[in-house]
Order: structure tokens, then C-alpha cells, then sequence
């Protein structure tokens, strides 16, 4: 059986990581989160300069969370443990003392987005969708993709896409400044066009531009308001409103 993700070193510094399950549109599953707890220690013990998530293929960046296999999750308990766990390596990667991007080659999804939310940059193919559509599912974000959310974006706007949980269109993720730059074509040459000139600069140089960010957000007591939004998500999860939007979710699908 195929793994779940491909960690790769690729040119100028870069450590990519791809979530290669297309056919179920990149969602995230356990071992997907054992990946990318990897990634991340080798990001922080190499020499790169940048860490990049992507998804295999053109159609998904992500699609969230595996409902296929987080249904089983019934009580507040049970999916605590699993929003818990990936809450944790959000907040690495939010924290990651390097440059991270989130290279969206196709749509993002709920936890789609709260993994593209926790990066610095969000680069994504001119066309593709994204929203936090949680709400649709009668939760909110549980990853910490909320408060992710409302400190890389101006509040009006970050609460307009939890608000509407809607998948948003290109332009107007542009409009919103969700999206920062757009790429056509192969992803990495246009993660060459658009931040080329950032990685070449030297990596110290990068670390410490990011260190100021950290510091701030240091004081901003993040870590304790991502556990109390993943702990309300958690709530809501166990709740009846949810099961039965989720039942009808995957009744769709099939």
C-alpha cells in the first residue's frame, strides 16, 4: 500500500511536502499527521530554508479531514484526541521558525484550509476554490484554523469566510487576501516566479524576519485560544447536529 505523503528536498532550499491521496481528494488521515510531524522535524534539523504543503494532483490541495474515517469519532472525547493532535502540529507549523507556503494547486476544503491558513504564504493555481465550510457540518474549525484565520487577515474579512462557510471563488479569494499570489501552470515554477527572490536570500536572514512574527504572536497567548477553539469544536462535534450533517454528507457521495 502507498503512503499517505512524499517529503522531498528539492532546489533552492526547499523541503516540500505532498499529501498524495487524490482519490480521496488529499484528505487528511492519521497518517497524513504522522507525516507532516516528520516533515516538520526534518524541516527544523536541515538546512532548508522553506518548508511547502501541497497536494498530489490538480484537482485538491485538501479537502479536510477523512469523514470516511473520523466519523467513527462519536463523543467530544474521541474527537478531541484527533482535533487535538493536529491542532498541535498547526500550531508548530504557525510557529515554524522558517518560511512555510502553502502551494494550493487545486480547491481547499475545512481543514484544507485551516493547513493553508497556518502557513505564511498561500500561492494557488489562478481557478481554484476555498472555504472554511465547517459550519455547513454544524462545527466550526477545530484545528485552529479560526484563529489562524483572524490573525493573518483583517477581522471583517476572516469572519466573512467562517460566517458564510461557503467554497469562495478565486477572485474573490483575492479580493480577501486569502490568496497572496497565483501561479499558472507547473506549481513549482510558479512558486519560483512569485517568491524566488525571498529564497535566495540568505537563510538566516529568513529565520529572523520570522522570529519577529513568532515574538508577537508569543504575547498573544495563540497557543491557549487554539485550544479552547479546538475544544469548542470538540463540543459540537459530539453533538447530534453534527452526526446527522455528516450522515447526509457522505449519503451524498455515495
Amino acid at each position: 500500500m502507498s503512503k499517505s505523503f512524499d517529503i522531498e528536498e528539492r532546489e533552492n532550499g526547499i523541503l516540500s511536502f505532498t499529501i498524495t491521496r487524490p482519490k480521496k481528494r488529499n484528505a487528511v488521515n492519521f497518517e497524513v499527521m504522522d507525516g507532516l510531524k516528520e516533515a516538520l522535524q526534518l524541516a527544523r534539523t536541515s538546512n532548508i530554508k522553506a518548508l511547502v504543503l501541497t497536494g498530489e494532483g490538480n484537482e485538491a490541495f485538501c479537502s479536510g479531514g477523512d469523514l470516511s474515517q473520523f466519523h467513527e469519532l462519536q463523543t467530544a472525547e474521541q474527537a478531541y484526541q484527533m482535533l487535538s493532535k493536529m491542532g498541535e502540529l498547526l500550531y508548530e507549523l504557525m510557529m515554524f521558525p522558517k518560511p512555510t507556503i502553502a502551494l494550493i494547486n487545486g480547491v481547499a476544503i475545512g481543514g484544507g484550509c485551516e493547513i493553508a491558513t497556518a502557513c505564511d504564504f498561500r500561492i494557488a493555481r489562478k481557478g481554484i476554490k476555498a472555504g472554511f465550510v465547517q459550519g455547513k457540518l454544524a462545527i466550526t474549525t477545530g484545528w485552529g484554523g479560526g484563529t489562524f484565520l483572524l490573525e493573518r487577515m483583517p477581522q471583517s474579512m476572516g469572519m466573512q469566510m467562517l460566517f458564510e462557510a461557503k467554497l469562495f471563488e478565486f477572485e474573490e479569494l483575492l479580493d480577501l487576501g486569502f490568496v497572496q499570489y497565483i501561479y499558472e501552470g507547473d506549481r513549482w515554477e510558479g512558486l519560483r516566479e512569485t517568491l524566488g527572490s525571498a529564497l535566495n536570500m540568505e537563510g538566516t536572514v529568513l529565520t529572523a524576519y520570522k522570529e519577529i512574527l513568532i515574538r508577537k504572536w508569543e504575547k498573544l497567548d495563540l497557543k491557549e485560544r487554539i485550544e479552547q477553539e479546538i475544544r469548542q469544536c470538540a463540543e459540537l462535534w459530539g453533538k447530534e447536529a453534527h452526526h446527522k450533517q455528516v450522515d447526509k454528507f457522505l449519503n451524498r457521495k455515495n
